[in-house]
């Protein structure tokens, strides 16, 4: 433990809260180095959908690192890359109906953000963006100026440019429509607001605090940019890859993007790889004009095909997925009913979590349930969202006894009291 306390930056996060040392995992459990096991509600940041070490994607993995398959392909044309392609159009972009192009960035997901900023700027010819209240992007230049964090954005150290916040839904209160408020501000040439190249948005924010837009929002956001010829750009990073118990976030509201941003557990191992999505109008890039060293990670494409092909070929594991949305999601509401006003349920799909009134009470709830073998985060503007990210193969009785325990430290911090908690 010492060697990460003196050597290692003062940057660091998810060590600071889980202070133990980690040394293997299967599914949704960690196991530390003296055997102490631990459910794992937090997966990676929603990077292991699929949980640690599937036994799926490992197999094919270990068979693709046997036969010496390419490692390191650049933007090189490679059979795993081929089959990744193939698999991806065939099982999750056709039945769909989205006609996209595929662009492999760095393999995070602030890379494709970047990416994708870029490219609207360069189709459109406009320098603004607009991002919404409690978006988060990524951290990198571009990314961080479309994200509404002052924790993010101060890290940066110069001025933030090129990016206007307009609201959320829900924002100002059920009773008021944000986008009527984008659309007055977007058609007065007086407000001060120029017309941008695109709005980047999430479905449902993960940072932010499970901010979850309702299907009619997310309608009326793409006819807003359809009216005012604004691309429109997904960020699927957290929430895609089957979270929301569909495979992308914004299915259930029946809109097609411009742009879609993907990562996380897009490799479905917690291998590094992103990939931009976009319509193939917008394909207009010169070779080389957005590049990096490791947007060839074969590795990822073999686990990310064998993802696909295991789990999307048809309707059962989203079906799955949904069924252990409700188990969580009521489960979640019941920690709310027994503290009425206290909490209040957030998210949606295997995206969910509980809002606190007090947000000087999650710090000790998150910190009691990690003593308890529950590691499970915070997020929201104030960190006053218990998240849960648990992968979506947890089996029922994992989840159950993973909400039971959450709602146990639930228990005794308000039973000790928040002055004591906190």
């Amino acid at each position: 433990m010492d060697i990460f306390k003196s050597t290692e930056s003062e940057v660091r996060v998810y060590s600071r809260a889980f202070p133990v040392i980690f040394n293997r995992a299967k599914n949704a459990h960690l196991y530390t180095e003296d055997g102490k096991e631990y459910l794992d509600f937090l997966a990676g940041a929603g990077s292991l959908n699929y949980g640690h070490n599937n036994d799926t994607l490992k197999r094919a993995l270990l068979e693709y690192i046997e036969a010496d398959g390419v490692s390191q392909g650049l933007d090189l044309f490679t059979t795993a890359k081929h089959d990744f392609m193939e698999a991806y159009k065939t099982y999750i972009l056709e039945p769909r109906g989205l006609d996209y192009k595929m662009q492999f960035t760095g393999p995070t997901g602030t890379n494709c953000v970047e990416a994708a900023l870029k490219l609207a700027r360069k189709v459109k010819g406009r320098t603004g963006i607009i991002s919404f209240t409690n978006g988060f992007h990524g951290v990198t230049m571009g990314a961080v100026a479309a994200t509404g964090n002052q924790h993010h954005r101060g890290g940066v150290g110069v001025p933030l440019s090129s990016v206007d916040f307009m609201f959320y839904d829900g924002y100002l209160g059920d009773d008021v429509d944000t986008l009527a408020i984008m659309d007055k501000v977007l058609s007065d040439n007086s407000s001060g607001i120029e017309l941008p190249a695109a709005v980047i948005v999430e479905a449902v924010q993960g940072e932010g605090g499970l901010n979850a837009a309702r299907s009619e929002w997310l309608k009326g956001l793409e006819q807003l940019c359809r009216k005012h010829d604004i691309l429109l750009i997904v960020d699927d990073i957290q929430a895609g890859n089957g979270r929301t118990g569909e495979f992308f976030s914004f299915e259930f509201a029946g809109i097609k993007p411009d742009i879609v941003t993907v990562s996380k557990s897009l490799s479905g191992y917690g291998l590094p790889m992103a990939l931009v999505l976009f319509k193939p109008e917008l394909d207009v890039w010169d070779p080389g004009e957005h590049n990096g060293t490791f947007r060839g990670n074969n590795m990822a494409f073999i686990t990310a095909r064998a993802a696909i092909e295991h789990y999307w070929k048809d309707d059962a594991f989203a079906n799955e997925v949904k069924a252990k949305s409700k188990v969580l999601g009521d489960a979640l509401q019941a920690i709310c009913d027994k503290y009425p006003g206290q909490f209040r349920l957030k998210g949606r799909g295997m995206m969910r979590g509980i809002e606190a009134r007090n947000p000087d009470l999650t710090g000790p709830i998150t910190r009691r349930a990690f003593e308890h073998g529950l590691i499970i985060e915070t997020s929201g503007p104030n960190d006053e969202v218990i998240k849960c990210l648990m992968p979506l193969t947890t089996s029922e009785d994992d989840l159950k006894k993973g909400v039971s325990l959450l709602a146990r430290s639930v228990d005794e911090i308000l039973q000790e009291g928040v002055s004591e908690a906190s």
